[in-house]
């Protein structure tokens, strides 16, 4: 066969995945701004993928009436956000003592932290409620201070939970080796400690591997679902995932449920093109290491 034509089948091939990808996006976008009755009625055309019709903005101003939209966006925002910053403290700190201090155990660690991977989310669900039912919790009751027990209905029970996490540790960790360790051995001659290699020296050079977990520990916090659900009973608390059940209730306008997605979608999406290449060159580098 000839090369060209190699060439263009490759070129085929990417179209149609990405096609396969971008279409459902087009539709859902393109859906938010008609009313019910056109989109079933452009279902089978191509005029579902066009925004052709009847269009308004409709849809949206009814979301922000049948649900308070803004709360739940902004409960996302701050809980990913502050999950982000978090993990990537917490994984970093712990991805740097076992790639670069010596110390004994740290493979046997380092592989224990990875088998933890296998366990999926909803088989210790349960035992993590009891848990966080255990936990105090300092709250202010007028002009006082208390204790009391318990994390449920609270921010914290949908942060603190989800900011140590396997994967990021791992990830840090293979790209943390990629960084040579004779510049830890230099730092320590001029009288650096091991916070200030970790801050200065490591960090700064890690600018990839912080994008790559900032992505892959933001997309699981806002698309948060079963957990919320779980503990958290007061609507002022609850994320944009949990929102979408609400427009499942009495009657069910597909308008509105297109739109609100593409309100929930949209700063994911952002997130991604944004950090797009560091995301690119940390996976390549890792691999490479790896």
């Amino acid at each position: 066969m000839p090369s060209f034509l190699k060439h263009l089948g490759g070129h085929a091939g990417r179209v149609v995945l990405a096609l396969v990808f971008v279409l459902p996006l087009l539709f859902m976008v393109v859906s938010s701004f008609k009313p019910d009755d056109q989109i079933f009625g452009d279902m089978g055309s191509l005029r579902a993928f066009l925004p052709v019709g009847a269009l308004s903005l409709d849809n949206y101003t009814g979301v922000f009436e049948r649900v308070p939209a803004a709360q739940f966006l902004l409960n996302s925002v701050l809980i990913s956000s502050v999950t982000v910053v978090l993990g990537i403290l917490v994984n970093s700190m712990a991805a740097f003592a076992l790639s670069r201090m010596r110390m004994p155990g740290r493979k046997a660690l380092l592989t224990a932290v990875i088998a933890t991977l296998i366990v999926p989310f909803e088989t210790f669900a349960v035992p993590l409620v009891w848990w966080i039912n255990q936990l105090p919790l300092l709250r202010v009751n007028g002009f006082h201070l208390e204790f009391t027990t318990g994390w449920m209905d609270t921010y914290q029970v949908q942060i603190l939970p989800f900011v140590a996490n396997a994967f990021s540790v791992f990830f840090f960790h293979q790209y943390f080796q990629s960084i040579p360790k004779e510049i830890d051995e230099a730092a320590i001659v001029d009288g650096a400690g091991w916070l200030t290699i970790y801050r200065r020296i490591v960090m700064p050079l890690s600018g990839p591997a912080i994008a790559t977990v900032a992505i892959l520990t933001f997309l699981p916090a806002w698309n948060s679902y079963l957990w919320p659900l779980m503990v958290v009973q007061s609507e002022e608390l609850r994320p944009v995932m949990v929102g979408i059940s609400y427009f499942f209730q009495l009657k069910v306008s597909w308008g509105e449920i297109m739109a609100y997605s593409s309100m929930i979608t949209v700063p994911i999406l952002a997130l991604f093109v944004a950090f797009q290449r560091s995301f690119v060159n940390s996976i390549a580098s890792t691999g490479v290491k790896g």
